[in-house]
């Protein structure tokens, strides 16, 4: 392609312009719709007949058109009969809206007289010819800004939606000479160097027009000079392949002459037009540090900061900010990525370390000297002061492409003047600080290592061979380290080091989590003094916050309970939070949510041990958090529970927590909070804290029965137990041992659960806990139940409602009659077991008890299955469905759906009755325990033998009985005869 040769835009014959229009003159558009305005004002052109009209007019620019050629432009070779008659009506209504003046009639035609910036087709013929000129006198850019605003007047396709040969004629024609402006202006483009620029619109062009030869050609062009040769290349392939099948014919001789200038890459096709020569070269700063050679994983990381350099040529001004917590392996991603990226910044690369976790940050006056040296400025030509530093620095860069590497920055404000100002630069930061107020920064929030990449560059560290004999030892290495990159760094630098020593050696020494930083220091490598930048740096009430936020043992906190522990208000609690995230000392889990990395949460600890004054004021901490959860989670239960007793009999607490409008956003605050909770049980001590660590697992029963959280609520109900009776606390212990009596009737290990509530009701009895005596009662009966010891459970719950209405606990009432309900069923009492139910679900329905209510209905629907009233029971078991799955109650979710299917099974659908007991066994997978399991495996053989499918029937009865045997449970006959039913005869 020759540059000075380009396309040329031929253009009608032009008349002079003649005066501007004035304001309330009539304007005409043919470049999109055809359309006419007085003014501002829109005038209505008519139907698309009278449109074509117009416009076939306004095409000829002021000419006239006889009636003939009129006709022809409408209609072609068939007109109508009445062909004359209708132009005349529709140029009779053109002239009303147009005026006398402006559509006149001539010779037996009409014409359009009107200025001629009136008509946006000539205001871009002269627009375009005034583009031709500033081209010839070599004003390229003024060239490209005048075809722009040529090409800006289209409004879609001309003479859109215009019948008639005339106007199809025409629309090719003006649509070709778009193309051709287009062309030009891409031509222009390449001219003056926007290259880069182009290729997305040639690549969309030539997709669209994939036979324009000029097209191909340009696109090769530009994406020759923006260094993709292949691609280029691969054009001129396609093109030929494409021609080849379309048209037979081989690519026009420019374009193969194209093609061999690029595979000579010619020097001359790679500059621009008047780009001078190459001028020597001028210094190139090599100044990056050495990559590290064992650099591992952080792939999308590299990849991202990667493409992001390899775009600068394009950006004013490419800049990567990556922010972390100290150790976690930002300097070492940033030089690894910078240098993969060299080939993009051939001018040269600048470094600093700016020292911004240090007690004193480097300068950027002194850093500017630095760089504008290795840029090859002499000493005697660089400016005082900052501003004069940072411009002379910016004006060196021009033109230049260069890669600022700026490690260890201490905030934004000290890395604006160091920045490079113009396209081709690139800078990438690293720092402890989210550069948040750093405009136009591209923010990476690096974390730590994945577990696969921590063991990797372990494995490299210390050897292939004895990793590989310790795998397991080495995986509670890296776990042990945070998987922080430089915390592993350490561990396995000192285990390659100690060849006597094992992997599990290491192991052994840092499972102490009070020496565990102690260990992690090798030379002068040492992750504490690491943390010890960034928490040297903060304010005092900064440090407050962060060595008191470590001390609770929850994977994260929530900024409400982040207020309580340090007795702020939410908001001054937040500004605390913000600022330490930012620092990189604490990660934003979620909004509102905040955790520590866990070496960050043993430092922190270790500074509150070594800083907090009084001592006494990390108790006070978890005490407030403590009284948070609890206040806050009793308030959760009484929404759930209204009328019961536990707000009466609760350990009293010094701080508020939360309120809730209604249940379901209470519940929500429950599941989100269950592991920070059940975090802060296991950590109580002392009296008055096990009491209320005690009454916070009694407030979050809920959690037992989720599934989501049971083995957790277990684990702490253990903990609480056994510290309450170290303690000789036996109105803890009483209350500890209900919840475990909870949450192993969950899991089905009934004979546990009976151990666990009668030494309850023992300990309840001898200290006179209202709680316990009511609930350990109740509890034993739903046990014998199961175990089909119908007359002992039925003494149990009669106990049971006598001690809860002694209590004035109606909820505890409706629970142990809606139980007692299933005793009497078990017994053959139908009638009684359905009033037994109907009473406790009055009760709950008196008091407002969804939750509660949905078990007295699953209760009744048992019943009235029994009685042989299935539609009633369907419909009690439904509405009980409906709010256990509400409520996230994943047991009595899958229960209700299994009971479901015994219905189903007893009306005579198996097939149905399948389909539920298949989604029972899936919900309560890993909750209820296998007796549950063997029950419904029981009814899906029984369903299952009822649609044809004795074999797989077989299967879920065998799995049962093997079940009941392992328990010692009475349904084994029942289910060794069912198998019988499967034998051949």
């Amino acid at each position: 392609m020759d540059r000075d040769n380009g396309p040329r835009v031929r253009v009608p014959e032009q008349r002079a312009p003649e005066e501007p229009v004035t304001a309330d003159a009539l304007r005409f558009t043919v470049l999109g719709p055809v359309r006419a305005w007085r003014g501002s004002e829109l005038l209505s052109s008519g139907s698309p007949q009278q449109r074509a009209l117009l416009a076939a007019l306004l095409l000829r620019e002021g000419r006239t058109a006889t009636a003939g050629e009129l006709i022809d432009a409408f209609w072609g070779e068939d007109p109508p009969s009445q062909a004359l008659a209708t132009i005349r009506t529709y140029a009779s209504r053109l002239r009303k809206i147009l005026g006398q003046d402006t559509l006149v009639s001539e010779s037996g035609g009409y014409a359009i007289r009107t200025d001629r910036s009136a008509l946006d087709l000539t205001l871009a013929q002269d627009l375009a010819a005034e583009a031709e000129k500033a081209r010839a006198a070599g004003d390229r850019c003024q060239a490209r800004t005048l075809i722009n605003k040529v090409l800006g007047l289209w409004d879609g396709e001309a003479l859109a939606s215009v019948p008639g040969p005339y106007a199809d004629n025409q629309r090719t024609r003006l649509e070709e000479w778009r193309l051709q402006l287009t062309e030009a202006r891409l031509d222009l483009d390449l001219e003056v160097g926007c290259h880069a620029e182009a290729v997305s619109e040639l690549t969309a062009l030539t997709a669209a027009h994939p036979l324009r030869e000029r097209l191909r050609e340009l696109l090769m062009v530009a994406l020759y000079r923006s260094g993709r040769q292949a691609e280029a290349l691969a054009v001129y392939a396609d093109t030929r392949r494409l021609l080849a099948e379309e048209l037979g014919v081989d690519p026009r001789p420019e374009l193969a002459q194209l093609q061999q200038r690029i595979l000579r890459a010619d020097e001359e096709l790679a500059r621009p037009a008047d780009e001078p020569a190459p001028a020597p070269a001028p210094l190139r700063p090599a100044q990056l540090p050495a990559t590290v050679p064992d650099f591992t994983g952080r792939s999308a990381f590299v990849s991202e900061l990667g493409s992001r350099l390899a775009t600068a040529e394009s950006s004013v001004m490419a800049v990567s900010a990556v922010a972390g917590i100290g150790g976690v392996g930002k300097t070492t991603l940033a030089v690894h990525v910078a240098h993969q990226a060299r080939r993009h910044f051939p001018d040269g690369q600048l470094y600093v370390d700016l020292q911004g976790a240090g007690a004193r940050a480097a300068e950027p006056e002194t850093v500017l000297g630095s760089f504008l040296r290795a840029l090859g400025t002499a000493d005697s030509a660089i400016p005082d002061t900052l501003d004069e530093r940072a411009a002379l620095y910016r004006s060196t860069l021009d033109g230049r492409r260069i890669l600022i590497l700026l490690d260890n920055a201490h905030d934004a404000a000290q890395i604006r003047p160091l920045l490079p100002g113009t396209p081709g630069c690139a800078a990438l930061v690293t720092s402890r600080v989210r550069m948040v107020d750093l405009a136009g920064a591209h923010l990476v929030d690096l974390d730590v290592m994945s577990p696969e990449e921590a063991l990797q560059l372990f494995t490299r560290i210390v050897g292939a061979e004895r990793v590989g004999a310790e795998r397991e030892a080495a995986l509670d290495v890296v776990a042990a380290c945070g998987f922080l990159p430089l915390a592993i760094r350490i561990a396995a630098s000192r285990l390659a080091a100690r060849r006597t020593w094992t992997v599990s050696v290491l192991a052994v020494k840092l499972a102490d989590e009070r020496r565990r930083l102690d260990e992690l220091q090798a030379g002068d490598l040492a992750v504490k003094a690491t943390f010890e930048l960034g928490y040297g740096q903060l304010e005092p009430a900064q440090a407050r916050a962060f060595r008191l936020l470590g001390l609770a043992d929850g994977p994260d906190i929530s900024l409400a309970a982040a207020a309580a522990l340090l007795d702020l208000d939410p908001h001054a609690a937040e500004d605390l939070l913000e600022a330490l995230v930012d620092t990189s000392l604490v990660e934003s889990a979620a909004p509102g949510r905040y955790r520590y990395h866990d070496l960050v949460r043993l430092y922190a600890r270790a500074c509150a041990e070594r800083d907090e004054q009084p001592p006494v004021e990390r108790e006070l901490a978890l005490s407030r958090l403590l009284d948070f959860y609890l206040a806050t989670a009793a308030g959760v239960y009484a929404l759930e529970r209204p009328g019961d007793r536990l707000a009466d009999h609760r350990e009293p607490t010094q701080y508020s927590g939360l309120t809730f409008a209604d249940r379901h956003t209470a519940q929500d605050w429950l599941y989100t909070e269950a592991n920070s909770l059940l975090a802060c049980v296991r950590q109580a001590s002392g009296a008055g804290g096990v009491r209320r660590a005690v009454d916070l697992l009694w407030a979050t029963k809920d959690l037992a029965e989720s599934g989501a959280n049971s083995k957790q609520y277990e684990a702490a109900a253990i903990t609480m137990r056994d510290l309450a009776r170290s303690s000789n606390d036996a109105r803890a212990e009483g209350r500890a041992l209900i919840t475990l009596t909870n949450a192993r009737l969950v899991a089905g290990r009934f004979d546990q659960a009976e151990r666990d509530a009668q030494r309850a009701m023992r300990l309840a009895h001898a200290v006179g806990d209202p709680l316990p005596s009511c609930w350990a009662p109740n509890d034993l009966g739903i046990i014998a139940l199961y175990q089909n010891r119908h007359a002992e459970g039925e003494a149990y719950l009669e106990k049971a409602i006598a001690n809860f209405r002694a209590d004035g606990n109606r909820p505890g009432e409706a629970s142990a009659l809606c139980n007692l309900s299933r005793i009497h069923l078990a017994v053959g009492n139908t009638a009684s077991a359905v009033a037994l139910a109907q009473q406790g679900i009055d009760i709950y329905d008196e008091l407002g008890h969804a939750l509660r209510g949905a078990n007295g209905r699953y209760a009744l629907g048992l019943a009235l299955t029994q009685s042989g009233r299935l539609t009633d029971a369907t419909e009690q078991l439904h509405a009980a469905l409906a709010v256990f799955r509400d409520s996230r109650q994943r047991l009595w979710e899958g229960m209700a759906t299994f009971r479901l299917a015994e219905v189903d099974l007893a009306a005579g659908l198996p097939a149905q009755a399948a389909a539920k007991a298949e989604q029972a066994l899936a919900v309560l997978r890993g909750i209820g325990g296998e007796w549950r399991r063997g029950n419904v495996l029981t009814v899906l053989g029984q369903a299952l033998n009822g649609i044809g499918q004795p074999g797989r029937a077989a299967v879920c009865w065998r799995e049962a009985l093997d079940i009941y045997e392992a328990l010692g449970s009475a349904e084994v006959e029942a289910v060794r005869k069912l198998l019988a039913l499967t034998l051949p005869a």
